[in-house]
């Protein structure tokens, strides 16, 4: 016993700490001896009974450790006989040694060097001027989101325990498809509605299932780098198409890739210019889409923020053809965190959809999935949509009131009919992306309009969020910003 008793002792003669049941520190500490070498195959452990006197523990300590040495393979214990290590192959020196830092990029396949390069735009985790992504969380009514959520526990408990279903939780696709037809002007059924976790999650579905390798992809230019990123992982070739006062010109991407299998567009809303697309732009699209056998996916991420006149009715309204898929998110309207979307699919896609999807993720959490739905057929999320389209409203009007009288004359901003946001553009030549760094050093966020080119002419500006500020914070920020531009 002496051999293997002063073998195995200074392994473990350092201090024990107090993070940690001793047991298992006594565990971790014969294992990493064996993993090391220190202990090589074969070699005979003392008693129980002598290592917990040695160590100073009680002897049920140290039955645990060998107890789960034992049950892990590392040791075998033979009765009348002792302990020994069992790891028939270990190394005579040390296996495992303290990290390396590794040489060199690791190899990563063609869409997963397309997914780690790309360069999204982080979302915001706290709202000041001028982020574009948050709502006013504020402004949300918790008290009828809590109230809606206990009620649902009590009813449904354990029903919504088990797991979903792929396409969602059936009253709220009803829920939706009934909202987006009075609302949006989309045809569909509660069947064509798929509740998904984000808007990109339907873009990464379509791009799966209706693009090949090497396809062309119509990208408005400038556009969502989301989008792009998620196109682009797909295989797909970019084609930025540009984007004018009246929308996506049509004309110029049947010029640049009429044979195109997909465009992505944001036609109520454009990211990030805020134009609204023309009736006629609208109908060019479907029409070209329907000679190319090509898809449409409409992205239509606040649409319900309307301020002057009614929300536009949705292109997938105007589809004879079956061409578009439709793409919106509770994410903007409600809560970030809430993580619920969907995709209205023509009707013989939405089983490949489901499919896709159930070998994606599985599905969507339904717990929040009834709750919103409760939320909707309930009205409670008709008039907190108008509540916020009048404070989003009022938000805006500070911020262009504020812009008129502060920002140079040589800074002129785009569109603000609808949305969460507007550009300012800047004068041809200005670096975008030293005015954001110089605004990020005075506690000011802005996006740079560069950023959301892919094409090699990019038109300066900046990106400034308004719906989640006060109309202080507001006019604050347009002070600070104007001294910078």
């Amino acid at each position: 016993m002496k051999q293997p008793t002063g073998a195995l002792l200074p392994t473990l003669e350092t201090p024990f700490d107090s993070g940690a049941p001793l047991h298992l520190q006594i565990y971790r500490r014969i294992r990493g001896a064996i993993l090391a070498g220190a202990l090589p195959a074969g070699a005979r452990l003392p008693s129980t009974r002598t290592l917990a006197i040695d160590l100073g523990v009680s002897r049920t300590t140290a039955e645990e450790a060998f107890a789960q040495l034992e049950a892990e393979g590392f040791l075998v214990r033979r009765v009348g006989d002792g302990t020994y290590v069992s790891l028939p192959e270990a190394p005579a020196k040390p296996a495992r040694r303290a990290p390396r830092a590794v040489v060199g990029r690791r190899e990563l396949s063609t869409r997963g060097r397309v997914l780690a390069g790309h360069p999204i735009l982080s979302e915001p985790q706290t709202i000041r001027a001028f982020e574009a992504g948050l709502p006013a969380l504020e402004a949300f009514p918790i008290e009828i989101w809590n109230r809606l959520l206990a009620r649902r526990l009590r009813r449904s408990g354990r029903d919504l325990l088990s797991y979903g279903q792929p396409a969602g939780y059936a009253p709220l696709r009803e829920a939706v498809a009934a909202y987006l037809g009075t609302s949006r002007g989309v045809v569909c059924t509660p069947a064509q509605v798929v509740i998904l976790t984000s808007s990109q999650q339907a873009l990464d579905l379509a791009a799966r299932l209706l693009l090949d390798p090497g396809d062309d992809a119509w990208m408005e230019e400038p556009g969502y780098p989301g989008a792009r990123a998620g196109l682009e992982a797909a295989g797909a070739r970019i084609v930025p198409v540009p984007v004018d006062s009246a929308g996506l010109d049509v004309a110029r991407g049947e010029a640049l890739a009429p044979g195109a299998r997909l465009v992505y567009v944001t036609p109520s809303c454009q990211y990030p210019l805020g134009v609204t697309a023309s009736l006629e732009r609208r109908l060019a699209l479907l029409a070209w889409a329907e000679r190319a056998g090509a898809w449409i996916v409409e992205d239509d991420y606040n649409s319900e923020f309307r301020y002057t006149g009614r929300p536009l009715a949705a292109i997938q309204g105007l589809d004879a053809a079956g061409r578009v898929l439709y793409v919106g998110t509770f994410t903007k309207s409600l809560f970030p965190s809430l993580r619920l979307a969907y995709l209205v699919a023509p009707e013989d896609l939405v089983d490949a959809f489901v499919r896709a999807r159930m070998l994606q993720d599985g599905h969507t959490p339904t717990l929040p999935q009834a709750v919103l739905a409760d939320f909707i057929t309930e009205g409670h999320f008709g008039a907190h949509i108008r509540r916020m389209r009048s404070l989003y409203q009022s938000r805006r009007d500070a911020l262009l009131d504020e812009a008129a009288r502060a920002l140079p004359r040589h800074v002129t901003l785009g569109p603000a009919e609808a949305g969460f946001h507007v550009t300012a553009h800047l004068p041809e030549g200005t670096d975008d992306r030293a005015v954001q760094r110089r605004a990020a050093d005075q506690g000011i966020d802005v996006q740079p309009l560069t950023r959301y080119y892919a094409g090699a002419e990019p038109r300066p500006g900046l990106v400034l969020g308004y719906v989640g500020l006060s109309p202080e914070a507001i006019r604050a920020g347009v002070r600070g910003l104007a001294g910078l531009v």
